[in-house]
């Protein structure tokens, strides 16, 4: 299967810059995502790969083939660069049965019948909607809709399969189930999959890699617990996680030590670290805040957020406001004292870049 690269890749649309020199390599068999807020570009990026967007400025590689290239001219329409597409319409066929939808596009390659009919009953069996070879979409739920449009998508066998927010239009429980089809569809068609959502859950759990923008931009592309763990700057810590990360507002010191509220404690930061004094933001994930008998600092319990599986807690630890999460079916009554205690990691960013400059652990915070 290809590899994708981006390099310099801009879009503009009169004065708006959509997308604003992206450079992007996308490993071959990978599954990424772009992530990001409306209006941040991943779509426009997914686009230009496609062959539904011309770039304003870049080149585009899919494989050892130049699919765009401003300066040469390049621009290869998108029935030449060997892609699926699959969006968050499925666009089935209402008067043509599952098999038929299926094969239209097979048809239209001018594939003989035999090889159409290998093809489909491969597809068919691989989604698990053998039974539904003859019905209408209309007979379908959503999620078979959804595996219908897949087969269809991946039956003239595109070497890279692009999808748009494609589980946008299922309730809660069949998006967890596609899901799973999804991950799984990647590991038996060793294709690369370049994924678009809004949805940080959806990229956290399906993606090799995640690309994440902002206003055009790219901000951090890594796998996603890297990205989870070590976010490069306040944008994407904030993006990533939910419960969001705790934005702590404090001062880093020569000596190593941190003070936020009214705390200090002593940073330990990776080797080589070496600390300056300057204002600081000090992220620190929900369930690294430890809440029980064992904890070292008091605080209130502001409100609760009980889910069966872990409860979300607000906490009033005098200056500072905490969210924290218990994995547990606990809840507080609302007003009770608890106590708390920092556990594992904590990242400081800089203040006026808002960009990670270490990741370490708090020693023992204590009142000053």
């Amino acid at each position: 299967m290809p590899e994708i690269i981006l390099k310099n890749v801009t879009k503009k649309f009169g004065k708006f810059v959509a997308v604003d020199h992206l450079d992007l390599r996308i490993e071959s068999n990978a599954f990424i995502t772009l992530l990001g807020p409306s209006g941040c570009g991943k779509t426009t990026t997914l686009r230009m790969i496609a062959g539904l967007e011309t770039p304003t400025e870049g080149t585009i590689s899919i494989g050892d083939r130049v699919v765009f290239d401003a300066d040469r001219g390049i621009n290869l329409p998108p029935n030449k660069r060997d892609v699926g597409f699959l969006f968050q319409n499925y666009a089935l066929w209402p008067h043509m049965t599952v098999y038929q939808n299926i094969a239209f596009g097979l048809e239209n390659l001018k594939w003989d019948k035999q090889r159409i009919g290998n093809r489909v009953r491969e597809l068919l069996e691989m989604l698990h909607i053998e039974s539904f070879e003859k019905r209408y979409p209309s007979e379908l739920s959503g999620g078979q809709q959804q595996r219908v449009a897949i087969a269809r998508t991946l039956a003239p066998g595109p070497k890279v399969l692009f999808m748009d927010e494609p589980l946008s239009n299922l309730d809660a429980k069949l998006r967890m189930d596609m899901r799973t089809e999804l991950k799984r569809l990647h590991r038996d068609t060793d294709s690369t999959f370049v994924y678009v959502t809004h949805d940080q859950l959806e990229a956290m759990t399906l993606s090799t890699r995640v690309c994440i923008m902002e206003t055009g931009v790219l901000q951090q592309y890594a796998p996603p617990l890297e990205m989870y763990s070590d976010p490069a700057n306040l944008f994407v810590a904030g993006f990533m996680g939910s419960p969001t990360m705790n934005f702590i507002d404090g001062r880093l010191h020569a000596d190593g030590t941190v003070s936020f509220g009214h705390l200090a404690a002593s940073f330990k930061g990776p080797d080589g670290f070496v600390p300056e004094e300057k204002d600081i933001i000090l992220g620190i994930r929900p369930e690294y805040i430890h809440i029980g008998p064992d904890g070292e600092l008091p605080a209130t319990v502001y409100s609760t957020l009980p889910s069966g599986m872990e409860t979300t807690v607000r906490l009033e630890a005098d200056s500072l406001a905490l969210t924290a999460v218990v994995f547990d079916d606990v809840d507080y009554p609302v007003d009770s004292k608890v106590l708390y205690s920092f556990r594992k990691a904590a990242i400081l960013f800089d203040k006026a870049s808002g960009k990670n400059f270490a990741r370490g652990s708090l020693d023992r915070p204590h009142a000053v």
